[in-house]
């Protein structure tokens, strides 16, 4: 009985060591580590330092000390309109106390043709050269319902009594005065604060109009009542025209019964 216990162990011992040398016999290597990827360096930006405004600057801001800083610029990118502090180191403190001539967000980059002297009217700063402000009552229902916000474009209706002899039968007429006019300021609010309506009854809205422009509008407000008739944001490259012709007068054409306003030079 031993005896076939002590062969039984001997021959599982032995099938065991045959089964660990067979596997050390065919075992394959293990593959070798991979080689780390090369690092790239990326490339170096040459830049520069350029004064942009530090937060967003509406028309009209004075600009403070803070409100612009010098940040790092591209220097491929930098064109001579920029101030650069190399130039200019100082540039961050000269134009505190200047006024913004048009809207900043912040990062932009500061021109200075976007900044006018503040020993200047407000209003003579939004307006481009050659340019006339004119100011004209108006009603939020004459103003596509008080929407009408600054930097719109609008068309310039005028309503007043039907000419003699029209035979139309309607007492009043309504004909397009000027059109795609730039509206500065409604009342005293010269921001463009979109979606919050401004008009309110009996208000003033005032445009940027060519001098002759300017003269037709005087003479129309004392003919009859103006609207405003905004136009579309697509329409802001349009270049302004109007209903005028150079005698300096202002053709009404309705039912074929043709109407000249003349406005005094």
């Amino acid at each position: 009985m031993n005896a076939r216990v002590l062969v039984l162990v001997v021959a599982v011992g032995a099938g065991l060591v045959a089964a660990f040398l067979a596997m050390q016999m065919t075992g394959q290597p293990a593959p070798p580590a991979p080689a780390p990827a090369p690092v790239v360096q990326a490339p170096s930006i040459d830049t520069v330092d350029v004064l942009v405004a530090s937060r967003e600057l509406p028309i009209g801001t004075r600009i403070q000390a803070g409100d612009l800083i010098w940040d790092k610029w591209p220097r491929a990118t930098t064109t001579e309109r920029y101030l650069v502090r190399s130039v200019r180191p100082a540039a961050d403190a000269e134009l505190v106390g200047m006024i913004a001539r048009q809207t900043m967000l912040a990062g932009d980059p500061v021109r200075e043709e976007r900044l006018t002297k503040a020993d200047r009217g407000f209003m003579s700063v939004l307006l481009s050269p050659g340019m006339r402000a004119v100011a004209v009552e108006v009603k939020a229902v004459s103003t596509a319902g008080g929407f009408v916000l600054p930097n719109d474009r609008v068309d310039v209706l005028l309503t007043r009594a039907a000419p003699k002899g029209a035979g139309s039968g309607d007492p009043y007429v309504s004909e397009t005065l000027l059109q795609n006019i730039k509206i500065l300021a409604v009342d005293q609010n010269t921001s463009d604060q979109r979606g919050e309506p401004t008009m309110v009854a009996k208000d003033t809205a005032t445009l940027e109009l060519t001098p002759h422009q300017a003269e037709t509008l005087a003479q129309a407000q004392q003919l009859g009542t103006i609207s405003l008739a905004l136009r579309s944001i697509r329409d802001a490259e349009t270049p302004l025209a109007a209903n005028e012709d150079d005698g300096g007068t202002v053709k009404f054409v309705r039912y074929g019964v043709v109407t000249r306003i003349t406005t005094k030079r």
